[in-house]
C-alpha cells in the first residue's frame, strides 16, 4: 500500500515539476540565454536541491493548516481517504493542464482539492477559512509585488546601462551592485537557514559559537566578489571581440548607413550576451525557490497519509514531513520536467512578451525574491503568479502594447478554473470512494 501511495505522490509532483518548469526556466529559454535541453538539466539539479533542503514549512503548511485536523480525530481514516483523493485529483488536472500549455498555479489546485474533499467528508467547519483568506490574499498580492520588484530593476537597468550613451563601460560599473543583488537576494533568505548545520559543528567541534549572521554574509561576499571578478572578465573578453568586430563592420558597411546605427547593432549583443549570464543564475534561484515552495503540493497529502498510517492519528501542529517524502517529490518534479515541460515553458516564455536576457533577467530576480521570502515562512504562494507578474513588469516598462493579451486572458482563465475544478474533482471521486466502502 504504501509504494501503491508513493507511486501517487510521485506521479502528482511529475505533474506539477511538467507544468511549473516554466516558473524558473521559461523565461531563460524565451530570451535564448539557454537552450531547452540546458534549462531541463538546470532546473532538474537546483529543483531537487530547493525541494530537499527548504520545503519542510510549506508542506507541513498543507498538510495541517488547510483543513481542521481536530474535526478529523475520530475518524482519521477519513483524512486518508481524502488525501489519496486529493493526489489523484491534482495529477489528472495538472496533467490536462500541462498538456494544453497552461501554467496553472498547483497551489490552487491542492488547496481546492483538500477544501473539495472536506467540505464533503465532514462539511464546511472542515477549512480552515482564515488560513485559505490568507494563501488567497497572497495569491492577489505575489504577481502585484513581482512586477512591481521586476520593473523596478529593469528601469534602472534599462536607464543606466541599456539606453546609456557608453553602456559597456556602464555596465562594467554596474557588475559589482548585480552581484550583489543577486546573491544578496538568495543568501539573505535561504544561506542562514543552509549553513545552520555547519554553525552548530563548528560550535561543537571547535567551542567557537559564531553569531548566526556570520557565515552567510561571509560566504555570500566570497561568492559576490568571486562572481564580480569572473563576470569582469567576461566583459573584457567581450570587449575585445566587440572591438574586432566593429573593425570589420566598419570596412564592410556602405556610407548610408550612420555611425550610431553602427554602434547599435554591436554593442546591443554584448550587453545582453553579458546580462544572459546574470540571468542564467536568476534562474537557477528561481528554480530551488519553486522546488522549495511547490514540492509541498506535491507531497503533503502523502506525508499526512503517512503519518496518519505510522500513527493511527491525525498530523497536528507539530507535524513534520520525513525526508523521504520530500526526496520523492523532488524526484517526481524533475522526472516530470524532463518528460513533459516544454509546452509550458515556450507559453510562459515566448507568447506573452519577447523577452531578451536583460528584462528575463529581472523578472527572475523578482520571482525568486518573492517566493523565497513566502517560503521562509511557509506560505503557500504561486510561483507561476510571481513568474508572470514579473514579466508584465517588464512590459509595461518596455511598452505596454508589446503584452500579448490573449495569451494573458488564457492564463488567467486557467488560474481562475483550477480551484473550483479540483475541489469538485476532489469532492466527486471522495464521494464515489466513500459510497464504494459503504
Amino acid at each position: 500500500m504504501t509504494v501503491l501511495l508513493a507511486l501517487l505522490a510521485f506521479y502528482v509532483a511529475a505533474n506539477l515539476g511538467a507544468n511549473d518548469v516554466a516558473n524558473s526556466m521559461g523565461t531563460s529559454v524565451g530570451s535564448k540565454a539557454v537552450t531547452l535541453r540546458q534549462a531541463l538539466m538546470i532546473a532538474g539539479v537546483l529543483e531537487f536541491t530547493g525541494a530537499v533542503f527548504f520545503g519542510q514549512e510549506v508542506s507541513q503548511t498543507l498538510a495541517t493548516s488547510v483543513l481542521e485536523p481536530s474535526v478529523f480525530a475520530h475518524a482519521p481514516h477519513l483524512l486518508l481517504t481524502g488525501m489519496i483523493c486529493v493526489m489523484v485529483s491534482c495529477g489528472i488536472w495538472l496533467q490536462v493542464a500541462t498538456s494544453q500549455g497552461w501554467p496553472v498555479a498547483s497551489s490552487h489546485a491542492i488547496i481546492g482539492a483538500i477544501a473539495g474533499f472536506s467540505i464533503v467528508a465532514v462539511g464546511l467547519d472542515a477549512v480552515d477559512w482564515s488560513t485559505i483568506r490568507l494563501i488567497s490574499i497572497s495569491w492577489l498580492l505575489t504577481p502585484a509585488i513581482s512586477a512591481l520588484i521586476a520593473a523596478t530593476v529593469y528601469s534602472f537597468i534599462k536607464r543606466w546601462i541599456l539606453e546609456h550613451p557608453e553602456p559597456l563601460q556602464q555596465l562594467d560599473q554596474w557588475i559589482p551592485w548585480l552581484s550583489s543583488l543577486l546573491l544578496g537576494v538568495f543568501g539573505i533568505i535561504v544561506l542562514p537557514k543552509v549553513l545552520h548545520p555547519l554553525n552548530v559543528w563548528i560550535g561543537t567541534k571547535f567551542g567557537i559559537l559564531l553569531p548566526p549572521q556570520d557565515l552567510p554574509l561571509l560566504v555570500g561576499g566570497i561568492a559576490a566578489v568571486g562572481l564580480t571578478l569572473v563576470e569582469w572578465r567576461h566583459l573584457e573578453q567581450g570587449n575585445r571581440e566587440n572591438g574586432q568586430q566593429l573593425e570589420k563592420d566598419l570596412e564592410q558597411e556602405s556610407d548610408l548607413q550612420t555611425d550610431s546605427e553602427i554602434k547599435s547593432t554591436v554593442y546591443s549583443s554584448p550587453i545582453e550576451k553579458q546580462l544572459a549570464r546574470f540571468q542564467v543564475l536568476s534562474a537557477c534561484f528561481v528554480a530551488f525557490a519553486h522546488g522549495s515552495n511547490d514540492v509541498g503540493n506535491a507531497v503533503a497529502p502523502l506525508a499526512a497519509i503517512a503519518y496518519i498510517r505510522r500513527t493511527g492519528s491525525v498530523p497536528l501542529d507539530d507535524f513534520s514531513v520525513p525526508l523521504w517524502i520530500l526526496i520523492l517529490g523532488g524526484a517526481g518534479i524533475v522526472t516530470g520536467l524532463g518528460i513533459w515541460g516544454k509546452k509550458v515553458i515556450l507559453t510562459v516564455g515566448e507568447n506573452i512578451i519577447a523577452l531578451k536576457p536583460s528584462g528575463g533577467f529581472c523578472a527572475e530576480l523578482a520571482t525568486a525574491t518573492t517566493v523565497l521570502i513566502a517560503s521562509r515562512f511557509g506560505l503557500p504562494v504561486s510561483t507561476s503568479h510571481s513568474l508572470v507578474g514579473g514579466v508584465i513588469g517588464i512590459g509595461l516598462i518596455q511598452n505596454p502594447k508589446s503584452i500579448r493579451l490573449e495569451t494573458l486572458r488564457g492564463i488567467f482563465l486557467a488560474w481562475i478554473i483550477t480551484v473550483p475544478i479540483a475541489a469538485l474533482l476532489a469532492a466527486g471521486l471522495f464521494s464515489i470512494v466513500r459510497l464504494i466502502g459503504e
